[in-house]
Order: C-alpha cells, then sequence, then structure tokens
C-alpha cells in the first residue's frame, strides 16, 4: 500500500495513523493541485485532496476510511469494533461537526488563508469560530475529566481525530490552556512519536509560512 499525504491537517491525520499502527505503507509527498499533478491524481481521488490511500489498482480517500482500513490491515482495535464502536463514532460524529470544525474554521482563517495567498483573515469567522470552539471545548473538557482517552480506557481513532488541528495552534491561537482536562489529553497524545512527529525521516516539505498579520 502506498500513502499519499502532505503537511496539511488531515494527510498529517493519516500519516500518524499509519505510523502508529506500524501499517507498512510507502509514503509519497504528493501535490495534486501542483501544476500537471491534476491527471495523476483525480483517477485515484475526484476532490483531488489528500490523504489518499492505493493498493493493487484501488484506492480510498479521506483518512476517516484509511484510518478505518489501516486499523483492520494490521488486526488493531485502534479503530474500534464491536460493542465499542458506537461509543468511537459517537465522538468521531460530534468531533467533526462541533470540535473539529470549530478548529478548522479559526485555523483556516488565521492561517490556511494566508499561507496560501486566499485572501485576508475575516475577524467575524474568527469570532464565530472561536465562540463555537469555547462551547465544544467545555463540552471535551467535562467528558475527559474523569477518563484518559475518549473511547474507553486505552487510545483509540477518535482520540487523533479529535486532535486533528491542534498541532498547528501555534498559528490558530485557540485557547487550550481555559480547557485544563482537555490539555492533559493533548499533552498525553504529544507523548506518542507518531503524533508527535509523524513525518520523522520522510520527505515532508514544510509548509509555506504564514505572514505576519
Amino acid at each position: 500500500m502506498k500513502l499519499f499525504y502532505s503537511r496539511n491537517p488531515n494527510p498529517r491525520l493519516a500519516v500518524a495513523v499509519a505510523r502508529h499502527l506500524g501499517a507498512g505503507v510507502e509514503y509519497e509527498f504528493a501535490s495534486p493541485f501542483s501544476t500537471g499533478q491534476a491527471e495523476r491524481f483525480r483517477p485515484l481521488n475526484p476532490n483531488l485532496s489528500l490523504p489518499i490511500l492505493v493498493w493493487s489498482g484501488e484506492s480510498l480517500w479521506e483518512a476517516d476510511a484509511i484510518a478505518c482500513r489501516l486499523s483492520r490491515a494490521v488486526g488493531s482495535d485502534f479503530w474500534r469494533t464491536g460493542d465499542n464502536e458506537p461509543e468511537m463514532i459517537r465522538w468521531l460524529s460530534w468531533g467533526k461537526e462541533n470540535f473539529v470544525r470549530a478548529c478548522d474554521v479559526v485555523q483556516f482563517e488565521r492561517g490556511t488563508k494566508l499561507r496560501y495567498g486566499l485572501g485576508s483573515t475575516d475577524p467575524r469567522m474568527v469570532e464565530e469560530g472561536l465562540n463555537n470552539f469555547r462551547t465544544a471545548a467545555a463540552i471535551l473538557d467535562a467528558a475527559l475529566s474523569d477518563r484518559r482517552w475518549l473511547a474507553g480506557d486505552r487510545l483509540s481513532y477518535a482520540d487523533f481525530r479529535m486532535a486533528t488541528f491542534l498541532p498547528f495552534n501555534d498559528v490558530a491561537g485557540l485557547p487550550l490552556g481555559d480547557y485544563p482536562s482537555v490539555c492533559r489529553w493533548y499533552g498525553r497524545l504529544e507523548e506518542i512519536d507518531a503524533w508527535r512527529d509523524p513525518f520523522k525521516g520522510l520527505d515532508a516539505p514544510e509548509l509555506p509560512p504564514v505572514p505576519e498579520r
């Protein structure tokens, strides 16, 4: 299997999953939107977005689907199965619609737009994102007050997915310090090598810098 990736949040997530699982995939840095690359990648993903996992003439896109496929490939319950699966899916679903989405909005406005010249930061969108973040972070903080991980007593993919945008918080500036249980939980994630530095030893050019605002 080969995993096409970049340093952006969702591809970073997929690489972290693959390396945490020891999935034995081949890694290739890719840029489908670069000149001359679209026709190569469109048959693999019509959206031209990363990550993309390919094997035996097949391809799979979207980080969650890739995490499920890799977990099954190595026989891991990192992607929960059986009676524990609904709990994990609850956090995946809630997180993507609430906590992760709020992080994404702020990161896009303060980071991605400036990094790639997509326009100026919209203060109204930042404020909306921060308000939604505070609401979601308070719920997440309460849930993590009496547990180490989101789905049971062991790490799962729900933890990786919930934290998708937190490695980029040096740019986003989300007020994580206001939520001590979230901070402790994320500190535990940062102790995991595959999460802290998923690109170690890989060809992974740095993202363009964010101009000073």
